[in-house]
């Protein structure tokens, strides 16, 4: 009896547990189709949707060949160690940073880089890729095939240069015979720069006629020599030969007559030696012996009140570290002779691709001078030291605040001169000649007369 009511009492604690476990299990049954975490998921799109968003590295190797395809190429540039070459020291790398292109900056003076490149050209080694090409070696250049003619790749690339942008009298800086063996890089305007506190304290406006400007460098001229009245290149060879052109061209004279032959000996431009070697009495002691540098630096210094020469060098002025005259100078228009129409000197650089070198690297020279001539990269170039070629560069309103001389420069530009100093091939042969006889006569080894007479028998002797 006891043990059939045990198991009876087994059995229904038994079916209790089963029971319980059952109503335990039911829960689980009826909560498991709850997509409690999978529906979060889409609540939560951050990590998910982020990775499309970041394609940086995928998409930027694809494009790299496209971008640089001269990547790796390494150019040589020979630069005059003129104030623009402050600006290719700037641009050159952030030029190499954008399309992988090297160049290495050689820098020479002017006799040393004519030099240079006359045997790197004569014996096509081709050290030199790109070079500065002074206004006056075009025809040479062109005569000799140098450098490589342009016209291809302007005519190729016409859509990305606004040529109609560049002032006509720039390309003088690389033409010649309708062909430009370089492109426009650095235009100088002929100016005279004058101390404005000088001038005002003696009563003198700036002279706009050469006759004033003769009669204001006596005035100012002081008998102690704390002051002369103007500087002047005197120096033997490249300088005062290209001083005296300048007069020359002033005076409305020529060193060609009207069939483009030599004419340095005529009664008009003995007369004008004559009046350039009067300039010199009120020059500072030893300016027979001024190169550009000297000449610039008596003006920097405070030496003298008035200063024909190049426009690139006006920035400088503003300079203490190199100037001393700080907010004191003021530019105009070069004077020419009274009643002349006014024609203004023109000179500067152009950059030319050796004709020797290897083609890819000339397209790498191509590229590098296409940037460099932008618009928008002028600036840049204006703002290191460089020069304008460009209408807009001229009258950007900014560049006009930062350089409030540009509109004198415009003017210049506009009625410039850039044949004064003939680009014929035979140019050194001039230079050369004048460079000997007009100096002879500062130091007074020649009279006018003499010189000129001795200049042209050494043109005519060497042009045979």
């Amino acid at each position: 009896m006891r043990t059939k009511i045990f198991r009876t009492i087994s059995m229904l604690i038994l079916l209790a547990v089963m029971f319980v476990s059952l109503l335990g299990c039911a829960p689980a049954a009826t909560e498991a189709p709850k997509p409690a975490e999978p529906t979060k998921a889409p609540e939560q799109p951050a990590q998910p949707t982020k990775a499309p968003e970041q394609p940086a590295q995928p998409t930027k190797a694809p494009e790299q060949p496209a971008a640089k395809p001269f990547e790796g190429v390494e150019l040589t540039l020979a630069s005059m160690t003129d104030q623009y070459v402050t600006a290719f020291r700037y641009l050159i790398p952030i030029f190499k940073e954008q399309t992988g292109i090297s160049i290495t900056l050689d820098e020479l003076g002017y006799v040393d880089l004519y030099q240079k490149l006359t045997a790197d050209f004569v014996g096509k080694t081709a050290q030199y890729d790109l070079m500065t090409v002074d206004i006056v070696w075009s025809g040479e250049y062109a005569k000799n095939q140098y450098t490589l003619p342009l016209d291809d790749f302007m005519a190729r690339d016409k859509d990305q240069l606004q040529l109609d942008d560049i002032m006509p009298v720039s390309w003088t800086l690389g033409e010649w015979e309708g062909k430009h063996w370089a492109y426009p890089l650095a235009g100088y305007a002929n100016v005279l720069n004058y101390r404005k506190d000088v001038l005002e304290e003696a009563g003198i406006k700036p002279p706009a006629t050469q006759e004033e400007l003769l009669e204001a460098a006596k005035k100012l001229t002081k008998p102690d020599g704390s002051m002369y009245g103007i500087a002047l290149l005197g120096a033997k060879g490249p300088a005062v030969a290209q001083d005296y052109m300048a007069w020359v061209q002033q005076h409305g004279g020529s060193i060609l007559d009207k069939d483009g032959k030599v004419a340095i000996n005529t009664p008009q431009n003995v007369e004008i030696l004559k009046f350039f070697g009067e300039l010199f009495k009120y020059a500072p002691p030893g300016a027979t012996d001024y190169w550009w540098d000297q000449r610039e630096t008596a003006f920097r210094d405070g030496q003298v009140a008035m200063m024909e020469g190049w426009s690139i060098a006006r920035a400088g002025y503003e300079n203490p570290e190199i100037s001393k005259i700080v907010g004191k100078v003021d530019i105009t228009v070069a004077p020419v002779s009274e009643g002349m129409e006014p024609k203004y000197g023109f000179g500067g650089w152009g950059i030319g691709i050796n004709a020797a070198s290897d083609p890819k690297k000339q397209e790498a020279a191509w590229e590098f001078i296409k940037w460099l001539t932008s618009p928008e990269i002028q600036k840049e170039w204006i703002r290191h030291d460089g020069a304008p070629i460009r209408r807009s560069t001229l009258e950007d309103p900014e560049l006009n605040k930062e350089y409030p001389w540009f509109p004198v420069l415009l003017k210049s530009f506009e009625k410039g001169d850039g044949d004064y100093r003939p680009r014929i091939p035979e140019y050194s042969i001039i230079q050369d000649a004048l460079g000997t006889y007009v100096n002879a006569y500062l130091v007074g080894q020649e009279t006018a007369e003499s010189a000129l007479e001795k200049a042209q028998a050494q043109v005519e002797a060497n042009m045979k």
